[in-house]
């Protein structure tokens, strides 16, 4: 995807442009390429940008271990607002507060929109934090062995050896 040239969409008609997404995204591990679709549409001061994608990605579940496939879906919408300051970092001490209300994200309004870096990053943020194949999930299980076919590794032995030597509970 390409960048767009802020500016340029301004004059686009209705100040609006649509992208269709079928393409894998650099950095994003998935089986099937992110289809979708991204509308950036210009306001003035700020731009609005919504999505709507799908992908389906391979996942390690925390509890058995096993992998197994996820259908990943965004559907979301973010404003981001054209500041003249926004990629001016020569002047900006090392240490400075920040107010809550600034916590937004901005944009050079003769700058350029990465809809690829986006997207990316909101496919990030709905990845699964608790994966699970299964909701009934058990993890791993332990194999059952009966207590004479245990082996002990040579180097314990003489522990096993001391351990035989008390009366079990």
């Amino acid at each position: 995807m390409d960048a767009i040239y802020i500016p340029q969409l301004t004059k686009a008609p209705q100040q609006t442009e649509e992208i269709q997404v079928k393409e894998f995204l650099p950095g994003l591990e998935t089986l099937t390429p992110v289809r979708g679709h991204i509308r950036v549409q210009h306001h003035g001061n700020y731009l609005e940008v919504s999505g709507q994608a799908e992908t389906i990605i391979t996942c390690t579940c925390n509890r058995c271990l096993q992998n197994y496939n996820h259908r990943l879906t965004v559907n979301t919408q973010e404003i981001i607002w054209l500041d003249e300051a926004a990629n001016e970092t020569d002047d900006l001490p090392l240490e400075r507060e920040i107010a809550f209300d600034d916590l937004v994200e901005t944009l050079s309004p003769q700058g350029y929109f990465d809809p690829g870096t986006w997207l990316y990053e909101q496919m990030c943020l709905e990845l699964p934090q608790r994966q699970l194949c299964d909701a009934n999930c058990l993890g791993i299980q332990p194999s059952a062995q009966s207590k004479s076919d245990t082996r002990v590794d040579r180097r314990w032995a003489s522990l096993e050896s001391l351990k035989n030597q008390f009366p079990g509970p």
